[in-house]
């Protein structure tokens, strides 16, 4: 064989030694994919990883006086692996299976000790790594938990898989709850929660997650791979005491006129910042519950609320002054399609201040008429040139649109519209964009945009700030502004308001009732009305701006001064009581040496220093108790109370408020009968008790 041959030779040999290989190749990978590849698929499903995010904990939100509003509050799966290592051995489990049953049935009480046992043998018989024995379970319940059989053998020998979760709870309940909002997937945003969820949410971790037998996916390790980061905390401007105040004051008038719904809005009036926001709306079952925030986005006509922007309108482009006459002839006012009417009758011939003391349409629709008839479109451009055709954009979602009508819409008539639109007709303001606009004649003219959110700190840090957005540095001028303080403060004093005047404080505002309009029958189908009365106090000092609005009263009278009038003047009052700064100083005051000590409810320690302080009275503060009361009559504080972890604190003579802090602190449940005081505690106190244990409090 010659050498040529011979390599030939060699090189077929190579080349189907290779032709061999690459069907062996071909054959092997059509046995994997074809024929077996049904197998090898459901050994990758059963064995694959994945990572998942790990939800972060939710920032809080705080009211201005440091209350918890909304917060997160950990929640567990308790599952099982019931094949770690401590309970490997048959003999171990099942010594120990029946006990674990127990004690789970003993404490959640949800199941029995033998469905519990059930669960448990069916876990191990499956050979399952991740069974599900309780949901919804709490930080404290899980300490317990880790202490029952089995689970006490260790972190990894007994099996016990706690699964995160957290859970949103407003620790006030029904309290500013639709400005709080929430945030849901595929939901339009509301309050709070949606406009700043951004910041809240916070930032997911990661968690590697294997897939076991039964297609159910555990993690690979104790920890999170990386760890989720917190949300950022909300700093709203709500006063928690305030917000109570509004909604029991609301509610209370919603049901004694069986109103439709209603809204409260109060405000500071140099700062804008939104002190309560209350709405609620009547169910299908008679109750009243927050379910669409009115107070921003409810847009209609305002009624006689809206008189203060057309007697602006009259003031400023001296059309009229307060001291002008005005004749109202017999209560009525022709005009082409429509008579409009004074609804208490006529007041006669009378000066333009005690037309709108009275709140005469006639009169304003008069003067707007006889004003701007020639001009039509100069009195729409007051009202633009104010801003009050522009939305407030505020800080959550959901504010209504303001229409303010001019010449140039198709819809304006040139008979109808400018008289109509004198007395809060023909057009759509929102009571808080009412509220904003009335703030500025309290705010000596400067319009600003109210705000829901002081602001947004991270870990005690300030993130970012918040000051109420100037809208109109001065609407009108200081003259026009006096005039019309003037005006509203009439009303009170001497007009359609005066059942509101206080002895203690001045109020200004103005009284509003407005017929509503049905969507498809306008104002000719059923007549439903809505009482409002909106303003600010004190007088002389404004510190407070606030709206009421009612509406559909069925009860009784549906004239604002009767319906939305009460609700505003328990407001008013409730607040003036509990803000000190708004008092005249007691200056050269002092206490003989013979008067007793004013007295004072059993609290905490320095805020009673500080009330007294305020008032100049001087008591002795002795003891180390973290809460104290005062004694009338030595001014000594003869009762220190000293809160200890695991023992009943004595909260007789204590406030609802501060008892239930105290006992909260020291872990124990409260329930709650009457009003008032403490004056019985169903627990000893200085009892040791477990936390959990209920107490019983009775309030006179």
């Amino acid at each position: 064989m010659n050498i040529r041959t011979d390599i030939l030779v060699r090189v077929y040999i190579a080349f189907g030694f290779i032709l061999v290989l690459a069907m062996a190749v071909l054959y092997q990978l059509f046995n994997v994919q074809v024929v077996e590849g049904a197998k090898w698929r459901t050994l990758a499903k059963k064995y694959s990883t994945k990572f998942v995010n790990v939800e972060a904990a939710r920032g809080n939100i705080y009211s201005v006086d440091g209350s918890l509003l909304a917060t997160s509050v950990p929640e567990y799966e308790v599952r099982i692996d019931l094949l770690a290592g401590g309970i490997e051995d048959d003999k171990v489990f099942f010594e120990k299976v029946d006990s674990l049953a127990d004690e789970m049935s003993s404490f959640f009480g949800d199941k029995s000790s033998k469905q519990y046992a059930r669960i448990l043998r069916e876990g191990r018989a499956d050979k399952s790594r991740y069974t599900l024995l309780k949901r919804n379970v709490t930080h404290q319940q899980l300490k317990a938990v880790r202490e029952f059989p089995i689970f006490n053998l260790g972190r990894y020998r007994g099996g016990l898989i706690a699964v995160p979760q957290n859970k949103r709870i407003l620790p006030f309940q029904s309290l500013a709850k639709r400005t709080i909002g929430y945030k849901n997937d595929n939901v339009q945003p509301v309050g709070l929660e949606g406009a700043y969820s951004s910041f809240i949410d916070g930032e997911s971790g990661r968690r590697l997650m294997q897939r076991i037998a039964g297609g159910v996916f555990v993690p690979v390790n104790q920890d999170d791979e990386i760890a989720p980061k917190e949300g950022a905390d909300i700093i709203s401007t709500i006063d928690i005491n305030m917000q109570d105040v509004a909604q029991r004051a609301l509610k209370k008038q919603l049901i004694a006129s069986d109103a439709d719904h209603g809204c409260v809005i109060l405000m500071e009036v140099a700062t804008g910042e939104i002190r309560a926001v209350a709405n609620f709306s009547k169910t299908p079952s008679g109750n009243y519950e927050e379910q669409y925030n009115y107070a921003i986005a409810a847009s209609q006509d305002p009624g006689s609320t809206f008189k203060l922007a057309s007697y602006l309108s009259l003031l400023e482009d001296n059309k009229v002054d307060t001291n002008s006459m005005i004749a109202t002839g017999d209560g009525t006012y022709r005009i082409p399609g429509h008579t409009i009417r004074d609804s208490h009758g006529s007041i006669g011939t009378v000066t333009v201040k005690k037309a709108f003391e009275e709140s005469s349409n006639v009169a304003i629709a008069k003067m707007i008429n006889a004003a701007y008839q020639n001009d039509q479109a100069k009195f729409s451009e007051n009202l633009y040139n104010w801003g009050l055709n522009k939305k407030l954009m505020l800080q959550i979602p959901g504010e209504g649109t303001p229409v303010i009508k001019n010449p140039n819409n198709r819809s304006w008539n040139n008979k109808q519209s400018l008289p109509q639109m004198a007395y809060g007709y023909e057009m759509n303001i929102t009571p808080l964009q009412m509220l904003a606009f009335y703030n500025a004649v309290a705010n000596d003219g400067k319009y600003i945009a109210p705000i829901f959110v002081r602001e947004i700190r991270r870990l005690g840090n300030t993130v970012e700030q918040f000051k109420a957005r100037v809208i109109n540095e001065k609407i009108v001028s200081d003259q026009t502004i006096k005039k019309a303080q003037a005006l509203l403060e009439g009303v009170v004093t001497e007009g359609t308001g005066k059942g509101l005047a206080s002895p203690l404080y001045r109020i200004a505002g103005k009284t509003g009732t407005a017929q509503v309009a049905d969507a498809n029958k306008g104002y000719k189908a059923d007549k439903k009305y809505q009482a409002s009365f909106c303003g600010y106090f004190p007088a002389d000092n404004p510190k407070y701006s606030l709206i009421v609005v009612v509406n559909n009263p069925r009860k009784g009278t549906y004239y604002a001064a009767s319906v939305a009038g009460p609700v505003f003047r328990e407001i008013a009052d409730r607040v003036y009581t509990s803000d000190v700064n708004m008092y005249n100083p007691l200056n050269g005051q002092k206490i003989v040496a013979n008067a007793k000590m004013p007295e004072a409810k059993l609290g905490e320690k320095k805020a009673t220093q500080n009330v007294f302080k305020a008032f100049g009275i001087k008591a002795a503060f002795g003891g180390s108790g973290e809460y104290v009361k005062i004694d009338s009559n030595s001014g000594l504080a003869n009762k220190n109370i000293q809160v200890i972890e695991g023992s009943v604190p004595d909260v007789n003579g204590m406030g609802l408020k501060d008892a239930l802090f105290v006992l909260g602190n020291s872990g124990l449940k409260t329930q709650v009968r009457g009003s008032g005081r403490v004056v019985r505690q169903s627990i000893t106190a200085g009892t040791r008790v477990n936390k959990g244990v209920p107490i019983i409090l009775d309030l006179q």
